[in-house]
């Protein structure tokens, strides 16, 4: 590998810009090659963040120059893609959710697995100090035990049919857009808080308000994890919820205020602890750089470490996350292509 880590990106869409927007200000990575099914697409958007490449996305993979694939496309394609990447023996960032269903995400870890090489599902929080201290937090029994925690995240993205995240064909809709956060978060704490790895939900249940294009526009669910925790989950893509995360224990409780994007959605990184009969306590998390350049540059460390199976979020991980994704849409009646007959 030379100096930087050099990218590829597939797809030309706001995330794609947004991460190519944080590599540009990353340590050791750069963009070497975008991939698009427009090949003008993919030429404009070279040309705007520097790539020395612009091709369809087979080309990108087929680039002895990229060292590691962003897959940025639309949720039914990530199993595609992040298949073939591992296959080509690129490295992988996957845009969330990984996969539409848990069954297509462990197509996408098992290519992963047998070419030995790195994958990581793209929750940028994952890798950021705030979540990283909240988890030190837990794991010191800050609050005493973890019994029940309060996750949302909702925006109104307005209801334009156009819009993929109102096409059903898309996977569209509110749980694979913004609720697969407050449901990684919630494993994420009902692991730290009873020591164990991963933290498997024993019970899904939900209820939701599906528009006329058959995706779900708001959304909200029960989770119970092994071990006892119970968490209620929210999600919208067509109410500005207040996207945070609260824990509550049996000494006393954490909030988050800004949990998912932190210094982006949100002014400042901040947990607040408050046992009971006590001042809170806010501890502020210096933001030294854009959260999304925080994880392209963990992802870079990630990489040049030789890791595979990253701590962020370990592949078992994402797929307890995805196994609860699919109960989750299961409780609602929501279906997509992906799930089959």
């Amino acid at each position: 590998m030379d100096d930087k880590v050099r990218w590829g990106i597939l797809g030309t869409g706001k995330i794609a810009r947004i991460v190519a927007t944080a590599l540009a200000g990353s340590e050791d990575g750069e963009l070497a090659s975008v991939g698009s099914r427009d090949g003008e697409r993919a030429a404009a958007f070279a040309a705007e963040f520097g790539a020395a490449r612009s091709s369809r996305y087979a080309e990108v993979l087929e680039d002895d120059g990229v060292d590691l694939v962003y897959v940025a496309t639309h949720h039914p394609f990530h199993r595609q893609w992040a298949v073939a990447a591992a296959d080509a023996h690129k490295h992988v960032l996957c845009e969330k959710p990984m996969a539409v269903t848990s069954e297509h995400a462990a197509e996408i870890v098992e290519a992963a697995r047998r070419n030995d090489v790195f994958l990581l599902e793209a929750f940028a929080y994952r890798c950021h100090p705030q979540t990283q201290r909240l988890v030190e937090l837990l794991r010191e029994g800050a609050i005493g035990e973890v019994r029940m925690i309060d996750a949302v995240f909702g925006y109104d993205a307005g209801p334009a049919p156009t819009n993929y995240l109102m096409v059903h064909e898309l996977a569209g809709g509110s749980i694979l857009d913004v609720g697969c956060y407050t449901t990684s978060m919630s494993h994420l704490i009902a692991a730290a808080a009873t020591g164990r790895a991963v933290a498997p939900t024993v019970d899904v249940a939900g209820a939701a308000h599906l528009g006329p294009t058959g995706v779900d526009h708001s959304t909200a669910a029960t989770l119970t994890f092994e071990g006892g925790v119970v968490a209620r989950v929210a999600c919208s893509i067509q109410a500005n919820l207040d996207s945070s995360a609260r824990i509550y224990g049996s000494e006393g409780r954490i909030a988050v205020p800004s949990p998912w994007l932190p210094g982006r959605i949100g002014s400042e990184a901040t947990i607040v602890v408050e046992r009971w009969g006590d001042e809170p306590q806010v501890i502020d998390i210096p933001l030294v750089s854009d959260v999304y350049t925080v994880e392209i540059d963990a992802v870079n460390t990630f990489v040049r470490k030789g890791e595979r199976s990253s701590s962020a979020m370990a592949w078992d991980e994402s797929l307890e996350n995805m196994r609860t994704l699919d109960r989750w849409r299961a409780a609602i009646g929501l279906r997509y292509p992906d799930d089959g007959p």
